[in-house]
């Protein structure tokens, strides 16, 4: 098989597993760059994505952080795996302020089992940017063979 046709069945594959990610969906979340072992996003931060104080929410942070970290781990198992968050540590450098978030979630290091990701979390006004946290994560690979029932692909 050429190269042409894996980029294409990997484009598709990705493509189809995006489209069942309903709080992806919820969030107003989207994938913009999906590459081997790396992705980013944009979030234009909203009413709902705020806490108390006007302040984008920690947990929103985090929830970007592990989707594009998960993506991007999920960019370099085999068509019939998946990937699930093993661990995730945020480290949080500034409060998120701004018109958008941009995310984005790399694999540092790649195994048989479990790959190790991190993610950068920017928050973006104008042409200004401010990195606002930063994340590492393992992602656990799940094979057919983990689980008892056919898995979606």
């Amino acid at each position: 098989m050429n190269d042409n046709l894996l980029k294409e069945d990997f484009k598709n594959r990705v493509e189809k597993f995006l489209q069942r990610q309903e709080f992806m969906k919820h969030i107003g979340f989207n994938l913009s760059v999906i590459e081997e072992g790396r992705t980013e996003g944009w979030l234009d931060i909203q009413t709902i994505h705020k806490q108390q104080k006007g302040l984008v929410h920690g947990g929103v942070t985090a929830t970007l952080a592990d989707i594009v970290a998960g993506f991007a781990a999920y960019t370099t198992v085999p068509a019939d795996c998946h990937v699930v968050t093993a661990e995730i540590k945020v480290s949080y450098f500034k409060a998120g302020m701004g018109e958008k978030l941009h995310a984005i979630g790399y694999v540092i290091k790649r195994g048989r089992k479990l790959n190790f990701c991190e993610a950068e979390i920017w928050a973006v006004t104008g042409k200004k940017r401010d990195l606002i946290a930063k994340a590492t994560t393992t992602m656990a690979v799940i094979t057919p063979n983990d689980v008892n029932h056919k898995m979606n692909a």
